[in-house]
C-alpha cells in the first residue's frame, strides 16, 4: 500500500481540475469551429460587418429580412440584424455552456431555448416566424400593446447570389430531414448532409 502527502494528492487534483478546464475550452473552440463553419455555408453570414452596414444593407428591405454579423460588443461572438416594423434592430447571440441563444432581458433568459449551433437558432426563429405569418394577418398588429415590437425573421440577406446547389440543398432538407433514405448517389447525400439546415 502507497500513500501520497497531502501536498502531492493536492497537485494531483490541481492537475484534475486544469485538465478538464482544458476539455471544456477544447469543446468551446470545437463548437465555434463547428458554428463558424454552418455560418459561413449559410450565405447569410456577414462577418465583421458593424451595425451601421449592417443597418444600411435593411434600409429599404422588407420586415422580417435579417443577416447574421460578429457583435461589435466583446462578450458576444454573433448578432443578427433584423427589419422590423419599427426599422432595423440588432439581437445579440450568447453563447454560454456550449449552447447559444438570444440575449434578453433577465427574467426572460430562463425560457428562451438554446441551441448547438447559430445556424439551428436562426432556423427555429425563422420557422416560428413562418408559422405566425401563415395566421390571419389583418388581425396581428405589428406592435404589441406595451409598445414592443413583433420579430419576424423570414427572409436571409445573403452577401452574394447563392449557388442552385445551395438552394436546392435548402429546398430538399425543408422537404425531409431523412436525407440518406433518399435514391441518390452518396457524393450528393453527402453534400445534402454538410448543410441540414433549410434556412
Amino acid at each position: 500500500m502507497t500513500c501520497q502527502s497531502s501536498e502531492s494528492t493536492e497537485a494531483i487534483q490541481n492537475d484534475r481540475r486544469t485538465d478538464n478546464d482544458s476539455r471544456v475550452v477544447e469543446s468551446d473552440e470545437c463548437r465555434i469551429a463547428l458554428a463558424m463553419k454552418d455560418l459561413k455555408n449559410t450565405g447569410w453570414y456577414w462577418g465583421s460587418l458593424t451595425a451601421n452596414e449592417a443597418k444600411e444593407i435593411l434600409h429599404d428591405a422588407s420586415e422580417g429580412t435579417f443577416l447574421v454579423r460578429n457583435s461589435s460588443q466583446r462578450d458576444y461572438l454573433f448578432t443578427i440584424s433584423a427589419m422590423t416594423s419599427a426599422g432595423p434592430t440588432n439581437l445579440r447571440i450568447e453563447y454560454m455552456d456550449g449552447k447559444f441563444k438570444l440575449d434578453s432581458v433577465v427574467l426572460v433568459k430562463p425560457k428562451l431555448k438554446q441551441f448547438d449551433s447559430v445556424v439551428n437558432l436562426v432556423e427555429h426563429y425563422v420557422q416560428l416566424s413562418r408559422s405566425f405569418s401563415k395566421g390571419p394577418t389583418d388581425s396581428q398588429p405589428s406592435a404589441a400593446p406595451n409598445g414592443t415590437v413583433q420579430l419576424l425573421l423570414t427572409k436571409p440577406v445573403y452577401t452574394a447570389t447563392p449557388s442552385l446547389q445551395h438552394l436546392c440543398r435548402i429546398t430538399i432538407n425543408k422537404t425531409t430531414r431523412q436525407v440518406r433514405d433518399l435514391p441518390l448517389p452518396n457524393r450528393l447525400k453527402d453534400y445534402l448532409t454538410d448543410y441540414a439546415y433549410n434556412v
